[in-house]
């Protein structure tokens, strides 16, 4: 499958991922994807005059099955004559994939900074991304969260985001590569589980066979108008703690959703747990006629409306 290294490749240009001589983290679960991806990358390395360290982290959730996905990891990077690095981490009290992420990325970036290197490769792929879309839909989510993951988001890299799980598996399967099963995937322990085990097929067996490509490529557009939006709301955003009421209800609807989120970003990292309903709780507070004192808190964040302004800050209790 010399065909999808060269498709990485391609990705990696058109999306201008990594620059020659970069040093790039690589997350590796042990899994298909990320096996796929070390092995992609390897054969890239020559060409770019890159340079590798792997980060694995073992949050020990599947006993003796989490132990033996960290020692193949292990085996993995000396194979590639690579370092690397493993979190293993305490047991958690709740236990949900956002907070499972927030683990992994926060440890690769602490070995990013450590080595002083300058990208983080996960292995995310087109169908990752469908599901992706389809979790923010139903959860409910704004063009922002319906734009899904990107190729590149400041250090965060993902060559194999437009490579279906199929060209993965067949990689694998001509390159004589094993991997690690996640016995737990088949599990409808988490909504990603229960919409690639369940409503995916559902919706290809009754509705459209290649809705995966389908709505792979809206996201694509969407990510689009987000951008153009963004771009837009940028001049309007408010670069200090409070929302100017009369100011922000001049815009576009679109266009006070997105200086809202804005201005959101810079009290709170990556407005990840920020849903649609937050942003229309926050304009409802604008659009009140009642001169009252109105308090409204979400997520860590305390808003206040004092006539009209809106002070925004960190909840403390």
């Amino acid at each position: 499958m010399a065909n999808l290294v060269k498709k990485t490749q391609n990705i990696v240009f058109q999306n201008n991922l990594w620059k020659n001589n970069s040093k790039i983290i690589v997350g590796v679960s042990g899994g298909s994807d990320s096996v796929c991806l070390l092995d992609i990358l390897n054969k890239l390395k020559l060409k770019y005059n890159l340079k590798f360290y792997v980060t694995h982290v073992n949050y020990g959730l599947r006993g003796k099955d989490s132990n033996k996905d960290e020692k193949f990891v292990r085996n993995s990077s000396e194979k590639y004559g690579l370092g690397i690095s493993v979190l293993k981490t305490k047991k958690q009290k709740k236990i949900s994939e956002s907070i499972l992420r927030e683990i992994r990325y926060d440890f690769f970036e602490k070995i990013r900074k450590q080595k002083k290197f300058d990208l983080i490769a996960v292995a995310h792929n087109l169908d990752d991304q469908v599901e992706t879309f389809l979790m923010r839909v139903i959860r409910g989510s704004g063009l922002a969260g319906l734009s899904s993951m990107k190729y590149k988001n400041n250090k965060i890299i993902r060559p194999l985001l437009g490579i279906t799980r199929k060209e993965i598996a067949d990689y694998l399967k001509n390159n004589k590569l094993k991997y690690r099963i996640d016995k737990t995937n088949k599990e409808n322990l988490f909504l990603r589980n229960k919409i690639r085990n369940n409503l995916i097929p559902y919706l290809e067996k009754g509705f459209n066979p290649s809705i995966k490509k389908t709505i792979f490529n809206s996201i694509a557009a969407i990510s689009d108008d987000y951008s153009l939006i963004s771009n837009l709301s940028e001049k309007k955003s408010q670069k200090n703690e409070k929302l100017n009421v009369k100011k922000i209800l001049k815009l576009h609807p679109a266009l006070q959703r997105m200086a809202i989120r804005k201005t959101l970003s810079r009290k709170k990292y990556g407005l990840r747990d920020i849903e649609s309903s937050h942003i229309e709780e926050i304009l409802k507070a604008l659009r009140s006629k009642k001169n009252k004192h109105q308090t409204v808190m979400f997520k860590g964040l305390k808003l206040v409306r004092k006539g009209d302004n809106i002070h925004i800050s960190i909840q403390t209790s």
